[in-house]
C-alpha cells in the first residue's frame, strides 16, 4: 500500500462522513467520532508500516510528490494531532453544541480530516503549486472550523478575521510565486535551487519573490509582524480548532518553509545571506512580541495564542541557522524535533481548558484558582503542560528551547540569542502565573464543586503528561527519526546543482 492511498482514503472518509451527517441525521456523533477516529488511527498504523522512498508512490503521483524521511515524520505528525484532535472534539461536544446550528458537531469530525489530507500533501510537495493547493485545502477547511460555532458572536468575528487575513495572505503567496517563477523559470524546489545557485539568475527579482513568497508562509505559522491575528482567531474559535491552529496549522507551515528555505537558501545560492538573516530578524521579533503582551493577559486561551506565537519566533530562529548542528540534527531536524515536544505540551494546555468548560467555568486565570484543591491530579498535569511550555528542565519543553539555543550559540547568532534567552525568561513568569494561581486560596472564589473529568481525558492527560516528562529525560527514541529527516533535506541542499 502506498502513502497515496492512505491518504485518498483519508479523503474519502471525509466526503463520507459530510454525506452520513447530511442525509443520516439520526448517526450520533459518538458514531461519527468514532469512523473518523479509527480512519486516522488506521491510516496512522498503515504509515508506519510503509517503506519511504519515490518508490512507494504511484508513477502518476511522483512528479509532485516526495517521500522522504522529512515527508514521512510531518505525515505522521498530522495524523498524530488529528487524532488527537477529533477525539478533543467529542470531549468538548456536550457545550459545544449551544453554540451550533440544531446542535451538531458533524462537520467537526469531517472536516478536520481534509485539513490532514491537506498537511500531509504539503509535507511531501516537490513544488509550488502542490504547496499551494494543499495549502488551500487545509486553509479553506479552516476557515470553516474556525467559525463553526456561529451562535458565538467572538467565534462569528474569529472566523471574519481569519477569513479575511487569510485571503490577503494567499494572495501575497501566490505574488511570491510568481516572481520566484519568473526568477528562476521553476517551480520546483530543485529547480529553484540550481537556478538560485547558477550565474546570470536576476538576484534582485529573486529577492523580491522570496519576500513575498516568506510573508505569505509568514502568516501561515504566526510570524511577526503576521501574528496579529492569533489572539483574537484562538479566543474565538473553539477549543479543538484552536488546538489544531496552533499545533497542526505549524507544523504544515514549518514542513513547507523547510522546503523553501533548503530551495532558496541552499549552498551558492545568490539570496543565501539574505534569506537566513530574514529569518533570523522576524525570529527574534516573534519571540518577544508573542512573550511580552501574554504578561498581561487574563484570558489562558489568549495566554496560549500568544505563547503559539513565541514558540513561532523560536522555531524561525532555528529555520535560519541553517547547516550542520549538535547530536546530528541540522536546522531542519532541530524543527522537527521542537515541534514534536511542542505537541503533547500545548494539546496538555487546551485539554485542561476544555475540561473546565466542560464544568461549567471560563477560560479566564481566575477559574483555575483552587484547582489544586478541587482536582489535584488535573492540577499535575497542567503544571507539567505549563511548566514544559516555559521551558523547564526535565521536560520535553526545555530540550526544545536549548536546542535552539545550542544552534544559535553554534552559528555565532548573539543577538538572536539574547532575544531567544529574553523571552525564555519572560515565558517563566506568565505560564508560572496559571501553575501559582492552582495552588493559591481560592478565597473569595464563590465555591465551585470538584472538578470531573471523564476517563477518557483522564487517559489521554496521563498519557501526554507522561510523553512530557519521560521524552525530556530520555529524548533517545526520537532521534533516529530526526537524524533521518535531517540527512534527507541535506541531501537536497547540498547535491551538485546541474547547471
Amino acid at each position: 500500500m502506498s502513502v497515496f492511498t492512505i491518504e485518498a482514503g483519508l479523503a474519502l472518509l471525509g466526503l463520507f462522513l459530510l454525506l452520513l451527517d447530511a442525509f443520516a441525521p439520526g448517526v450520533s456523533r459518538r458514531t461519527l467520532g468514532i469512523l473518523s477516529m479509527a480512519g486516522v488511527g488506521l491510516a496512522l498504523v498503515l504509515l508506519v508500516t510503509v517503506a519511504g522512498g519515490e518508490e512507494a508512490l504511484p508513477a502518476f503521483v511522483k512528479p509532485f510528490q516526495q517521500l522522504d524521511a522529512l515527508a514521512m515524520f510531518y505525515k505522521g505528525f498530522a495524523l498524530v494531532i488529528t487524532l488527537l484532535v477529533l477525539w478533543l472534539v467529542l470531549e468538548c461536544a456536550p457545550y459545544m453544541t449551544r453554540f451550533t446550528l440544531e446542535g451538531r458537531v458533524g462537520e467537526m469530525l469531517s472536516l478536520p480530516l481534509f485539513v490532514c489530507v491537506g498537511m500531509m500533501w504539503m509535507a511531501g510537495a516537490k513544488d509550488l503549486v502542490t504547496v499551494f493547493v494543499a495549502l488551500e485545502l487545509v486553509t479553506v477547511s479552516f476557515y470553516v472550523l474556525v467559525g463553526y460555532t456561529r451562535k458565538s458572536a467572538m467565534a462569528l468575528e474569529a472566523g471574519v478575521k481569519y477569513l479575511i487575513l487569510g485571503a490577503i495572505s494567499t494572495g501575497v503567496l501566490v505574488f511570491g510565486i510568481a516572481w520566484v517563477y519568473g526568477a528562476t523559470g521553476s517551480l520546483e524546489f530543485e529547480g529553484i535551487r540550481q537556478a538560485a545557485a547558477a550565474e546570470g539568475t536576476n538576484r534582485t527579482i529573486l529577492l523580491f519573490g522570496a519576500a513575498f513568497l516568506l510573508a505569505g508562509l509568514g502568516f501561515k505559522v504566526a510570524a511577526a509582524p503576521f501574528q496579529m491575528w492569533v489572539p483574537d482567531v484562538y479566543q474565538g474559535a473553539s477549543m479543538p480548532v484552536a488546538a489544531f491552529l496552533s499545533v497542526g496549522s505549524k507544523a504544515a507551515g514549518f514542513a513547507v518553509l523547510s522546503r523553501v528555505v533548503a530551495a532558496l537558501a541552499g549552498e551558492g545560492s545568490a539570496v543565501r545571506g539574505e534569506v537566513l538573516a530574514a529569518l533570523i530578524a522576524a525570529g527574534s521579533v516573534t519571540v518577544l512580541v508573542g512573550s511580552l503582551p501574554a504578561i498581561f493577559q487574563t484570558s489562558v486561551k489568549r495566554l496560549l495564542g500568544y505563547s503559539s506565537i513565541s514558540h513561532a519566533g523560536f522555531l524561525l530562529l532555528a529555520l535560519g541557522c541553517q547547516g550542520a548542528g549538535r547530536f546530528g540534527l541540522d536546522a531542519n531536524g532541530v524543527v522537527a524535533f521542537y515541534l514534536a515536544t511542542y505537541l503533547p505540551m500545548t494539546v496538555l494546555g487546551f485539554l485542561a481548558l476544555a475540561v473546565l468548560r466542560r464544568n461549567g467555568r471560563g477560560e479566564e486565570l481566575e477559574d483555575f484558582r483552587g484547582l489544586g484543591r478541587r482536582s489535584p491530579m488535573l492540577a499535575l498535569v497542567v503544571t507539567l503542560a505549563f511548566a514544559s511550555l516555559a521551558g523547564l528542565p526535565l521536560t520535553v519543553g526545555f530540550l526544545g528551547k536549548m536546542l535552539v539555543v545550542l544552534t544559535l550559540v553554534d552559528q555565532g547568532q548573539w543577538v538572536a540569542l539574547a532575544f531567544a534567552i529574553l523571552a525564555a525568561a519572560v515565558g517563566f513568569y506568565y505560564y508560572f502565573r496559571v501553575i501559582l494561581a492552582m495552588y493559591s486560596s481560592d478565597e473569595g472564589v464563590p465555591e465551585a464543586a470538584p472538578v470531573r473529568v471523564s476517563l477518557a481525558a483522564r487517559v489521554v492527560g496521563v498519557g501526554l503528561a507522561v510523553a512530557v516528562v519521560l521524552l525530556g529525560v530520555y529524548p533517545r527514541p526520537l532521534q533516529p527519526m530526526l537524524r533521518e529527516a535531517s540527512q534527507a533535506e541535506n541531501s537536497a541542499v547540498s547535491a551538485p546543482s546541474g547547471h
